[in-house]
């Protein structure tokens, strides 16, 4: 078997070399004695964005009280996190394109050597399999999250490279591809930031919508969703193999199998004729993790059924399903949950408390105008979205016929 891999750029058709990674990279164990770096210069590495600076990409700094101890690594190099990821179970590697800074002592930190390029290295791991096979016998799992690497057997591992030339043209090729992946999730999040500005104004009142007549609509009132909403959902007390769902903070309402890897509580042998039947138009939420926004609204879906720990609700003539559904994703909203959660090191929302929650209740005309104003951008984002998801899945694709 000649090894190359199946896309390659004109005039570059000679083999990869095989070779070990101690021809490509060498260990780097500088540590910050001289105070050169301080707490705003460390650095954490994703397997998404890179090294990045931590305080922007956490929030903070969790630097301990003295940065002396952490290893320098510098712009150019190569680290290897050791922590545990579900994708990377085995670690990440990545190239330091970013800034030189320091890092945790659990980072192996590598110089590259001359005729290999750092992006390369770091292209050539990014595939989750390639990676984790590489490095599964060369790690040492001790307690959690604290992997150790055996530098002396991951520098004599094999690996494939091409000459300089090529090594060039495939990062400079997967670089205009990963600027296109920027682009588009900085527009996704410029999006549903200005989503979420121009809710907050709306529900402020400094956006008004009129009506067909161009007149202002009639003053908001103020009402508790318990006179707004009514509970509903019927026990599954026949014991019918109904469609199970679960209730994700990200997609609502979800097939219980797509989230829980592949199996739902009927593989499982659980018990369903507690579960509660769900028919269309239902709000149902986890009382428990209503706070990190698990609530979910079924639209059309219909005889589907879910854990009777969920809370299940419809609304009332007066109020719009889709104007609820923006106002639970508000930040005012999210508010009212922590004032009237209960509870002790775990804290709920049960109807009963989720009842006396003051909204702000338009005309329903006006409901309609605000709910299909927010679903216009919604739909713009969901378009992003598939645009970002369609260009990960291009980019695999030529990770995986680019690369021996």
């Amino acid at each position: 078997m000649e090894n190359k891999p199946i896309i390659r750029f004109n005039n570059l058709n000679s083999e990869w070399g095989r070779i070990k990674l101690n021809k490509v990279l060498k260990p780097s164990n500088l540590k910050n004695k001289d105070n050169k770096y301080q707490k705003d210069d460390m650095l954490s590495v994703s397997s998404s964005v890179g090294v990045v600076n931590q305080m922007d990409y956490h929030g903070r700094s969790y630097a301990g009280k003295s940065v002396l101890p952490y290893r320098i690594l510098k712009r150019n190099e190569v680290v290897y996190t050791k922590s545990p990821l579900k994708e990377f179970p085995y670690g990440i590697i990545k190239h330091n394109s970013f800034k030189s800074g320091i890092v945790s002592t659990l980072y192996a930190i590598y110089e590259v050597n001359d005729g290999f390029l750092g992006e390369f290295v770091d292209y050539y791991f990014q595939l989750p399999n390639r990676i984790n096979k590489y490095l599964k016998p060369l790690v040492n799992i001790g307690a959690k999250n604290d992997m150790k690497v055996n530098n002396e057997k991951v520098l004599i591992d094999p690996v494939y490279f091409p000459n300089i030339e090529e090594q060039k043209k495939i990062v400079s090729f997967l670089s205009k591809v990963d600027e296109k992946i920027t682009l588009l999730t900085k527009k996704k999040v410029l999006l549903e930031e200005y989503k979420k500005g121009v809710t907050q104004k709306i529900f402020k009142q400094e956006i008004r919508f009129k009506d067909e007549n161009g007149n202002d609509f009639p003053k908001w009132e103020k009402r508790k969703l318990g006179k707004l909403t009514y509970k509903t959902g019927k026990k599954n007390k026949e014991n019918i193999t109904y469609p199970i769902y679960s209730i994700n903070n990200q997609e609502g309402f979800l097939p219980q199998s797509e989230q829980f890897e592949g199996l739902d509580s009927n593989d499982r042998g659980y018990d369903i004729s507690m579960y509660k039947i769900v028919n269309e138009k239902t709000f149902a939420y986890n009382p428990a993790r209503i706070n990190v926004g698990s609530i979910g609204y079924s639209h059309d879906l219909s005889k589907v059924i879910i854990s009777s720990l969920y809370v299940c609700f419809k609304t009332d003539e007066e109020l719009e399903d889709l104007y609820l559904l923006v106002y639970l994703n508000t930040d005012r909203f999210n508010s009212d949950i922590l004032r009237y959660e209960e509870g002790g090191v775990r804290q709920y929302l049960f109807y009963d408390n989720f009842s006396q929650i003051k909204i702000p209740l338009p005309s329903n005309k006006e409901q309609i105008k605000i709910a299909g104003f927010i679903s216009s951008i919604d739909k713009k984002i969901m378009a992003l979205d598939n645009q970002l998801s369609l260009a990960k899945e291009w980019k695999k694709g030529l990770l995986q016929k680019m690369f021996v």
